[in-house]
């Protein structure tokens, strides 16, 4: 069973969440401005919180592309699906009480990635 795309999707995936949470972390209000939202500094500890989780997830992407496990590869794959499934449901109900729109573009990001996951970690025996 050859799993090279999931795990260069997972080292793809790690510097993308690796650089989302230096931006979070170093100026927490940038991401959340891009759709509308400003953070007083009272509130950084939200975006702190959220990029300690994007930490998590660059950790076990990198971690789970020098994997060759199937079953390991498809648990790391999963976890991601159920971040990323469920932060664009979430992001979904922003909207729906009044984010901006711009928040759709993440949503889409989400699915794809979503797809990207569930498509490459599917059991091929």
């Amino acid at each position: 069973m050859d799993h090279r795309g999931l795990r260069t999707l997972l080292m793809v995936h790690g510097f993308i969440t690796l650089a989302a949470g230096i931006v979070l972390a170093v100026a927490p209000g940038l991401i959340p401005s891009t759709v509308g939202i400003h953070l007083e500094p009272s509130a950084y500890l939200v975006a702190y919180l959220l990029a300690g989780a994007e930490f998590g997830l660059a950790t076990l992407s990198f971690g789970g592309s020098r994997i060759t496990d199937p079953r390991a590869l498809r648990l790391i794959a999963w976890s991601c699906i159920a971040f990323h499934l469920s932060s664009g449901i979430l992001e979904v109900y922003a909207y729906a009480h009044g984010v901006s729109v711009a928040i759709l573009g993440n949503v889409v990001a989400r699915v794809v990635i979503t797809t990207l996951f569930a498509y490459l970690s599917r059991n091929r025996t």
